[in-house]
């Protein structure tokens, strides 16, 4: 409890002194509330009100969609089962970094909350320390019933909510899409292969990296027949990518060299061995080996030259277009369609190897994807209005999209489930992409979608169901590793440091590994690049993020006994 006072007193002081600074330079008065815990009667929170209560909020929105939230389906119905009306900032999704940072800097600019925040753990500790943002643990607990049941049913959630103080500063998105070495997350760069050319040059699926290399090489040589026989506009590429960008690259292929951990952490680069050591995925022999035969494919013209370079709407426009006869993505669909393509399982080098993606046996999860400013007034009815999010039937409906709009698509249709129970089933997708209608009609924010809420209040989605059916088929079996790194929010100081060392680390790593891919790379050049990971303070940042994955799992071991 001293911690928690402790911690208040702090963010009061630093509030206070933000309106005192501000209000000497003849700026903003804006009042902020100093984080301490607000308790209002329950009743007063009851949806929907008696009296129409306004807040404001701030929410991002993909570009090409619609910009003001409240003309969404899912928020008109929200206001009309509450009775709250939010009066939003909305801002493009690609102009949101930006934006956020310089709203967060000014509270004249801010609002009760930030529904799509998508924080990271140094933005969340940052703007804590800074009485930005409000400690939620005694709303949550005391007004945020859905939102309880969720932490009760899973308490490594909450766990992985709270700081070292036992704060909660942001609101989660939770995806259980299967779990473990099953759950969807796992793999998320999936590479894909072109089945129809597999077929029409009598080709069988790769299993090894040097028959993968000789399927490319037979898409390329045999590129004018492939283009004749399919009607293809523009030229073959054998394979295609977007190095260094999440889904879109194509570190998934080397899973196999040396021992076998391939980089799947694209931004902290790190693995954890059986023997529970955490080490840099990208120092590693085999990773070295894997560039270097990447370069290879690269030298015979068997990568898309623009693979370094290329935005996603050039990337997709062109496997659209049929081009790609190998490709990577979260799902194959964004790209081109279902039936002309399977999963590439992994390739055999030196091992057979997947390693599944860090924090993803615990399936989906942001931590930071909503907070509560020290703007609200009325933090208690903001923390029930956005527990309604929660809500088993509601989730599913701001992830994915929702039923009964007035237009040409809508993801789910409402139907029953065995009790009798409404349940929103899943429409067929046809031939529209999962992306862009999702982005039409959702509203994300903070959620949470649980294994056990299928077929009670909404069905697995064709396209997860299918990627589900595809990790257990072509990559679990696959998976040899024990440990992927867990989901833990260190301290202030301990996330700083790794926020100062990322930057450079995470750099040079995917620096030199498009540059090596591109160009090639000596014994010298590899030994320059370790003694520079070095002088960036590699083995600090290793040090610190072991010290947390010890204490996961003495937490672990301590519950088990």
């Amino acid at each position: 409890m001293k911690k928690r006072y402790y911690k208040r007193v702090i963010a009061a002081a630093l509030a206070a002194g933000m309106v005192a600074s501000l209000t000497a330079c003849g700026g903003s008065k804006v009042e902020l509330n100093t984080g301490e815990f607000q308790e209002v009667d329950p009743s007063e929170l009851e949806f929907p009100l008696a009296e129409t209560a306004t807040l404001t909020g701030m929410t991002s929105y993909p570009a090409n969609t619609e910009s003001e939230p409240n003309n969404r389906t899912i928020f008109k119905r929200l206001e009309e089962k509450t009775n709250v009306h939010i009066d939003w900032t909305a801002i493009q999704s690609d102009q949101w970094a930006d934006k956020i940072t310089l709203a967060m800097a000014n509270p004249d600019s801010l609002t009760d909350f930030i529904f799509s925040a998508d924080f990271s753990d140094s933005d969340l500790l940052k703007y804590a320390d800074q009485g930005i943002i409000i400690p939620l643990e005694e709303y949550i607990d005391a007004y945020m019933p859905n939102l309880t049941a969720v932490f009760e049913k899973y308490p490594e959630y909450r766990k992985m909510c709270e700081d070292t103080d036992g704060h909660i500063w942001a609101l989660p998105w939770i995806e259980q899409l299967g779990s473990g070495k099953e759950a969807i997350q796992t793999v998320g760069n999936m590479s894909f292969i072109n089945k129809k050319w597999l077929d029409f040059l009598g080709l069988d699926v790769p299993e090894t990296v040097d028959e993968f290399e000789q399927v490319l090489i037979a898409f390329r040589d045999n590129a004018s027949a492939i283009q004749e026989e399919f009607g293809i506009e523009g030229s073959i590429i054998p394979m295609s990518c977007i190095v260094n960008d999440g889904d879109q690259d194509c570190g998934i292929l080397i899973n196999g060299f040396g021992e076998g951990y391939g980089d799947m952490d694209k931004g902290r680069h790190i693995a954890v061995t059986d023997d529970l050591e955490v080490i840099s995925a990208a120092t590693q022999e085999g990773y070295k080996d894997g560039i270097t035969w990447l370069h290879k494919l690269y030298e015979e013209g068997l990568i898309d030259s623009e693979a370094f370079t290329q935005e996603w709407s050039t990337y997709v426009s062109k496997g659209k277009s049929g081009r790609y006869g190998v490709c990577f993505s979260w799902d194959v669909a964004n790209i081109d369609n279902l039936q002309d393509w399977v999963p590439l399982p992994a390739l055999t080098a030196d091992t057979r190897n997947i390693t599944p993606q860090n924090g993803s046996f615990t399936s989906g999860f942001n931590r930071g994807r909503c907070v509560v400013t020290a703007v609200a007034q009325n933090p208690a009815l903001v923390c029930a209005w956005l527990d309604q999010m929660y809500d088993p039937f509601q989730s599913p409906q701001n992830n994915w999209g929702t039923y009964g709009e007035d237009d040409d698509f809508d993801i789910f249709e409402l139907g029953e489930n065995a009790e009798g129970g409404e349940m929103l089933v899943h429409a067929p997708l046809g031939d529209a992409s999962p992306v862009e209608v999702r982005e039409a009609e959702s509203v994300n924010g903070p959620l949470a979608v649980l294994d056990d809420y299928y077929d009670v209040y909404v069905t697995c989605p064709d396209d997860a169901q299918y990627r589900l059916d595809w990790i257990k088929e072509y990559y679990t079996p696959d998976m040899n590793r024990d440990y992927v790194y867990p989901n833990v929010l260190m301290s202030q100081e301990d996330t700083d440091t790794i926020a100062d060392l990322e930057t450079d680390i995470s750099q040079l790593i995917n620096e030199k590994k498009a540059d090596w891919i591109m160009n090639g790379f000596t014994d010298a050049d590899w030994e320059q690049y370790l003694s520079d990971l070095d002088a960036y303070g590699l083995a600090e940042y290793l040090e610190v993020h072991q010290k947390y994955l010890d204490d996961y799992y003495s937490d672990v071991d301590a519950a088990e006994q």
